[in-house]
């Protein structure tokens, strides 16, 4: 790497912090700095935060979910931005509003918000005529991501907004400390090197050796990055954490161990674009027989959406809004990814539960069941490792070396 296109590698991407990403030391988190960062230019511009509860009538009127148990994201949204934003942050940042609503929990990733909202005094609004319609920038602290919808919504009302569920502290120590100019940086470094791939290849490594292998095929499309920024005036909505390069793919073939939420581990069958069946490698069958069953009664459940490559270094946090972003992981989503430039739209659903964008991540804390062995690149006739063993390869380091 020793020429004039080369420069210095950061700390947080030496080889000790990408060894044990935990010891990366961070600035305390600033609302002020992340909104600017973020949001450039703020002045002038009016903001809000929604949340979500299973009754939210009840729970936002004056506050009265601080007195409860439970609801961690929606006690740091209010603690670290609704207190954040009126103790000075608006006034630093030349901003007004501040008000916190609260919406239906959605109970499914990116599944479309109903239009009712409530605010604090626990009057009843609409999300269309109340809240998109009157805010310049919207900050969704939710449970479930609400960024399909409000990439949708944004669209339609002109707003620009930022989705950060559950958000926890490591991530607000972390993954909401960090310089989105820098992340954003590093993202189109790894874009441009993976830019236009034909192909990927993902080889898993099981605990007994075998090797599954799956292929999706990208057609030499543009990579796109998720990097935080929504800087200017066009509509847009950042999902934070940000720090990954992802496609939608054409097709797929092969396949990919799953780990479900219960332990469970088992294999899927991937055929031209489809997820297809599950089959069981250990835990249980019952869990396996109702994937299979959800597939067979609405096949748009396994359709891949997604293919991203985390390019940050940042700590486990346990919540994978944060988790996928770590570079030398990977993850696949199934179901609608019209929020990413794809084809699959909520009305392609049987049911409108079934119209979510769910992220399969494989990370080592997440699935230390199997191994990421080796990521491959088809790209102009030649072919590039991208991952081994969870780790980015020499060709990504090299890209983020480069000025």
């Amino acid at each position: 790497m020793a020429n004039d296109t080369v420069a210095q590698l950061p700390d947080y991407l030496s080889e000790e912090i990408l060894l044990n990403p935990e010891k990366r030391e961070f600035p305390p988190f600033s609302l002020s700095k992340l909104l600017r960062t973020v949001f450039d230019p703020t002045d002038g511009c009016r903001v809000c935060i929604l949340t979500d509860f299973a009754e939210p009538a009840a729970l936002i009127k004056d506050f009265a979910f601080l007195g409860e148990d439970g609801y961690e994201v929606q006690k740091n949204a209010y603690k670290y931005f609704y207190e954040g934003l009126k103790d000075g942050v608006l006034d630093e940042l030349g901003m007004t509003g501040g008000e916190m609503f609260a919406y239906e929990v959605t109970n499914g990733s990116n599944l479309d918000l109903k239009d009712e909202c409530w605010d604090t005094d626990g009057n009843q609004l609409s999300l269309d005529k109340d809240i998109y319609s009157k805010y310049d920038i919207i900050l969704c602290i939710s449970t479930w991501s609400a960024t399909a919808p409000l990439t949708a919504k944004c669209k339609e009302f002109g707003f620009r907004g930022a989705t950060m569920h559950g958000m926890n502290d490591v991530i607000l120590n972390s993954g909401l400390a960090v310089n989105y100019d820098e992340v954003s940086a590093d993202a189109e470094k790894i874009r441009l090197a993976m830019t236009k791939a034909d192909s990927i290849e993902i080889d898993f490594e099981l605990e007994d050796g075998t090797i599954l292998t799956a292929n999706l095929e990208l057609g030499g499309q543009e990579a796109q990055k998720s990097h935080g920024l929504c800087k200017g005036k066009t509509p847009d909505v950042a999902n934070l954490p940000a720090g990954e390069i992802y496609y939608v793919p054409r097709n797929a073939n092969g396949k990919f161990p799953m780990k479900y939420e219960d332990g469970t581990l088992g294999v899927l069958d991937v055929v031209d674009r489809d997820v297809i069946k599950s089959t069981l490698i250990e835990g249980n069958q019952e869990t396996i027989d109702a994937h299979n069953e959800r597939l067979k009664d609405d096949p748009m459940t396994g359709t891949l959406g997604e293919l991203g490559f985390g390019t940050q270094v940042l700590p486990v946090s346990y919540q994978d809004i944060q988790d996928e972003k770590v570079l030398g992981t990977c993850h696949l989503a199934t179901g609608r990814d019209d929020h990413l430039g794809g084809d699959i739209v909520p009305d392609m659903f049987k049911k409108h539960e079934n119209s979510t964008h769910d992220d399969i991540l494989f990370a080592p804390h997440k699935t230390p069941n199997f191994n990421v062995k080796e990521v491959r690149m088809n790209k102009d006739g030649g072919q590039e490792v991208i991952i081994e063993n969870f780790r980015p390869s020499q060709f990504i380091m090299d890209a983020l070396a480069k000025s």
